[in-house]
């Protein structure tokens, strides 16, 4: 594909390069060679830039001038992931419902959808058009699920939950399985509580491998449109997460906790049940959230405090040593 038309389709201006530049492939910076393109997003890759055998680079309008030929562009991140979309073939899956296949008669599947082998489709399950379930999905009775449906290999809806337009879920992805909710009898054993209530999708959401969406014990889970769930993430039974947020890599969230819109929680981030994520707040990796966030903060640590101030006490932290000997020093001295 030519250099030109790659920079029209990127919405990007050509800069000291070739129009006619022809590129094969995309790689990283430091993995490119003649024929490809890479790009920079983080400046601390600047100079990894000026020395790159890659015909060209994607980069911030900005940046300085480098040997190879330049894509300048408002969002140089974006623009290379759409170029690695210009390169990549995605599978494609021929319409169609595998012979091991088990649909059941009242299952209403749309138009030219691919049912794989092993999958199964229980009773009065709802799937739009243009779905793809592949080997061993399962469906539960009565979901309903819309168009454009992705379900790779082990993922499971379970019942009554609604998936909107668009989802994709990855391999052994579980939506709606029971909520942890037990009540402690007399006796001091625990009983389960019934866990009535489904799991809610909404349109453009991806579930990523191994992760679960609970369902509730009333009411409903519910995530927005736009969310993305990454792998091994736990969102608890009555939980809401909202529009474009995401979920790192084993973030928990205990039940009926609430998540704001475009709230980033990174890996390994726990939050308390009931608490209250506000919209536009960014949690660093391992923070634990006991009580509410406002909107737009930034979190970090045990209890998660401010971020900058939690930087000035973990810099403290490594200085408690020679803190402490000045102290007990300093004691010694005034007696």
């Amino acid at each position: 594909m030519k250099l030109s038309k790659i920079a029209a389709t990127l919405d990007a201006q050509l800069v000291n390069g070739s129009p006619d530049t022809e590129i094969t492939g995309v790689a990283g910076i430091d993995d490119a060679g003649p024929g490809q393109l890479t790009f920079v997003a983080n400046p601390k890759y600047a100079s990894a830039a000026r020395t790159t055998k890659a015909a060209a680079v994607i980069v911030a309008q900005e940046f300085p001038a480098i040997p190879a030929a330049m894509l300048r562009s408002r969002n140089p991140y974006l623009a290379f992931a759409r170029a690695v979309a210009l390169f990549y073939q995605a599978p494609v899956y021929v319409p169609g419902v595998h012979p091991t296949a088990v649909v059941h008669p009242s299952a209403k599947i749309g138009k030219e959808a691919h049912i794989g082998p092993y999958v199964v489709i229980d009773e009065s399950v709802e799937i739009g058009a243009r779905a793809v379930l592949l080997a061993h999905v399962v469906i539960y009775r009565s979901a309903k699920i819309g168009d454009n449906f992705l379900a790779h290999a082990h993922s499971v809806v379970r019942e009554h939950c609604i998936l909107g337009d668009g989802v994709i879920l990855q391999n052994g992805a579980v939506i709606g399985a029971d909520g942890f909710g037990f009540a402690k009898d007399d006796a001091g054993r625990w009983e389960k509580i019934v866990q009535s209530g489904p799991a809610i999708l909404g349109d453009e959401v991806e579930v990523q491998a191994n992760a679960c969406i609970d369902r509730a014990s009333v009411g409903w889970t519910q995530v927005s449109s736009g969310a993305k769930i990454d792998n091994l993430v736990q969102v608890g039974h009555g939980s809401r997460v909202g529009e474009n947020t995401l979920l790192c890599a084993q973030a928990g969230l205990a039940g009926s906790t609430e998540v704001g819109k475009n709230v980033i929680l990174a890996g390994q981030v726990g939050v308390a049940g009931h608490c209250r994520i506000g919209d536009g707040a960014i949690a660093t990796a391992q923070s634990g959230i006991p009580n509410d966030v406002p909107a737009g903060a930034v979190v970090s640590g045990y209890p998660a405090i401010d971020n900058k101030r939690w930087l000035r006490c973990a810099a403290l932290f490594n200085r408690l040593p020679e803190i402490a000997k000045a102290l007990r020093t300093g004691e010694g001295k005034g007696s």
